[in-house]
């Protein structure tokens, strides 16, 4: 049991910016818990954390099927009795090069919204009454500039309507909580050297990750049902 020990999960965490998530909450003693579907690249991240003598546990989760959300919860439960971050990193890049709304194939628009926008919906709802439990919650969404309506432009159409719907998701879901002590927010981490913004980007998953672990530590007075970059909001 973690006592009064502050616990989080990050989905997609084996590697990239998700991975450097967990390293970050790690280092600040929280109990991480590292999710993704390759059980063989969770065991990977644990080892490097390991290496740097932080603490870390692995559970296999797919995102996108319910009946593993809810083992999660449930596992949880068990082990630690609470749950007090969330953050949803898990997603895709399904757009091939080029790609254009009149023209893209619906299903790769389906499974990228199964993935970026169900995926979080199914996790949240499955872990939730542990937050609610004990009156408290950060749930962190990773979003994207390009979902962002006040600049959106051409391109990569499925990513970026999956991450305008995120972006709803997290304001409805913030306008629910209010009052709950569990606080709601979105965040771009930016153009960032992982294996899906490529080597070009200019970005470290270190510098990505800073917001992200921010929103997930917010004190009490901190802000709920908003759009971040660099830990300062930005518009929808």
């Amino acid at each position: 049991m973690a006592g009064n020990e502050r616990v989080a999960v990050v989905t997609g965490a084996s590697r990239g910016i998700g991975r450097e998530i967990a390293r970050q909450l790690a280092r600040r003693e929280i109990r991480v818990v590292l999710t993704g579907r390759d059980a063989a690249k969770g065991e990977a991240a644990l080892s490097a954390l390991a290496a740097e003598e932080l603490r870390a546990r692995f559970h296999e989760l797919d995102v996108r099927k319910p009946e593993q959300a809810l083992a999660l919860m449930n596992w949880l439960d068990h082990e630690y009795g609470r749950l007090d971050i969330l953050v949803n990193n898990a997603g895709v890049l399904l757009d091939p090069k080029g790609a254009r709304v009149a023209t893209i194939d619906v299903d790769i628009v389906l499974a990228t919204l199964e993935t970026n926008v169900l995926g979080p919906l199914l996790v949240t709802q499955a872990v939730l009454p542990l937050m609610r439990k004990v009156g408290h919650g950060r749930i962190v969404n990773l979003s994207s500039g390009l979902g962002q309506l006040e600049s959106m432009e051409a391109g990569t159409p499925a990513y970026r309507i999956s991450k305008v719907a995120l972006n709803a998701l997290t304001r409805t879901l913030a306008a629910e909580l209010r009052g709950t002590g569990i606080k709601v927010n979105s965040m771009c981490p930016g153009w960032v050297r992982t294996d899906m913004g490529g080597a070009s980007a200019p970005r470290s998953p270190e510098e990505a990750a800073d917001t992200a672990v921010w929103l997930a530590t917010l004190p009490d007075d901190g802000p709920s049902g908003g759009f971040f970059r660099d830990r300062k909001q930005i518009p929808w």
